[in-house]
């Protein structure tokens, strides 16, 4: 049973009349001691809350009613109705506990969308479950692994998969998001319409609105042909929205109102188009620091976020290594024509040791230059030994990574944690070491989040 509370009759009917339409039961009531009432003796399977009662508009009563129902029953998922004047109340209720926050005028669709995916997710329970039966009932053949936390990111983004729940994958750089990304795709509903990449951090701020919103001819100076923009290519199935971390302030706003609207005007146009589709993001930062920094928005993060799945680095389950460079192995085997290749044992062991920074990616490029420079078909260590040895480019008495180890902020914020260590947390030494200012060394350790205690200088 739904329970749609709102002090005004109009709201309240047309919602039941809705959800009614789709042959949900549901049940109305206009103040927050009738919505208790019915919430003790009934505990329905989902609430949609408006957050003004009376004549106030502050939120203060939806909110408190808010508090009341998490109260009673946490586990209850509450879909808030909000104006977009009241998005940081509804992002409040966000911490709350709340599941979800539709804007005023709200999309018929796009609601039941929500209460579909809210309601299908409350059913399903989690089950530990092993990676034959993972792969009886789901679609994982590009994503190797067996270890128990790839087990169970593989569970929940099965269950998932099935709904509309808007995912954000997270983890660091070369640990396979876009492969999860595909994943959930392959296995929803929309597996046999688009899947559209996006690499958002490859976008300039000035081509945001053109790339993904599209535009028609004569909108900018080099605008000669219309365009069709990523989401509206995407329609009906899904968008990946990779390096999330990495959008400027401005394009967030933009981003936010397509995602929370679910329409768009292409570039030069003034007409609305509406858009249906899947959303999944990615990062390799940590989108809650970059909120507390200010250059992420809060509202945005929570709506992209309904489900977090945060992918291991490869050296916390070195027992899939092995399964990898296998993979790999046998990949290379057909396109290098080389049918007897394979790896000893104990340089299997030995792999399992390194630390990877660069993850399942570094991996991967080992195992492919090893078995481009060794003619033999056995690997050894030393195979691997002497690939990983020439993989730093040395200049002078300096070496750096090899190319797709590492990205440059990764290696910008090993670099400040290492100067603020060998000058024992002295920031004007560390600054002049790294060549900034002692202030922009500051901003830099709040941007990345680096703890630290400043010694005298």
């Amino acid at each position: 049973m739904i329970l749609v509370i709102d002090d005004d009759i109009a709201v309240r009917t047309s919602l039941q009349l809705l959800l009614k339409s789709e042959r949900y039961e549901v049940t109305g009531a206009s103040q927050p001691e009738e919505a208790l009432r019915i919430i003790t003796e009934n505990r329905p399977d989902l609430i949609i809350l408006d957050l003004n009662f009376s004549i106030g508009t502050t939120g203060e009563e939806g909110m408190k009613l808010l508090n009341s129902i998490k109260k009673t029953d946490a586990k209850i998922p509450v879909i808030l109705i909000t104006g977009w004047g009241s998005i940081a109340l509804a992002v409040q209720g966000m911490k709350l506990g709340a599941s979800d926050f539709i804007n005023k005028p709200w999309d018929n669709g796009h609601l039941l969308q929500s209460v579909t995916t809210l309601l299908d997710l409350r059913k399903k329970t989690v089950v530990d479950r092993t990676r034959k039966q993972l792969d009886k009932e789901y679609n994982f053949q590009h994503i190797i692994g067996e270890d128990p936390q790839m087990l169970q990111i593989l569970d929940t983004i099965g269950r998932v998969a099935g709904t509309d729940a808007s995912i954000l994958i997270m983890g660091e750089s070369g640990t396979g998001k876009e492969l999860i990304a595909e994943a959930v795709h392959q296995n929803s509903l929309r597996r046999n319409k688009p899947f559209i990449k996006v690499n958002l951090g490859g976008i300039s701020t000035s081509l945001f609105e053109s790339e993904m919103f599209g535009h028609i001819r004569g909108a900018f100076t080099d605008a000669r042909f219309d365009r069709a923009g990523r989401f509206e290519l995407a329609n009906k199935g899904t968008i990946f929205l990779d390096e999330i971390g990495d959008l400027d302030g401005s394009s967030q706003v933009k981003l936010l109102r397509v995602l929370q609207d679910r329409s768009y005007e292409v570039l030069g146009s003034s007409r609305t188009k509406t858009v249906d589709v899947r959303v999944v993001c990615a990062t390799n930062k940590n989108l809650s620091s970059m909120v507390n920094a200010g250059t992420f928005r809060e509202d945005l993060l929570y709506r992209i976020n309904l489900i977090t799945v945060t992918l291991p680095a490869l050296r916390d389950r070195p027992k899939d290594i092995p399964l990898l460079v296998e993979f790999f192995i046998n990949n290379l085997k057909q396109i290098y024509n080389r049918p007897e290749l394979t790896v000893t044992k104990s340089a299997m062991k030995w792999l399992q040791q390194l630390p990877l920074p660069g993850n399942i990616r570094q991996l991967k490029n080992l195992v492919e230059r090893s078995i481009l420079v060794s003619k033999r078909n056995v690997l050894e260590v030393d195979d691997f030994q002497q690939q990983l040895e020439l993989s730093p480019q040395k200049a002078g008495n300096l070496q750096w990574p090899g190319v797709g180890t590492i990205t440059l902020e990764e290696m910008e914020i090993e670099m400040i944690k290492r100067a603020m260590i060998f000058h024992k947390n002295r920031v004007s030494k560390a600054a002049i070491t790294l060549g900034l200012t002692r202030s922009a060394l500051y901003r830099r350790l709040d941007k990345f989040d680096i703890p630290y205690d400043e010694a005298e200088d």
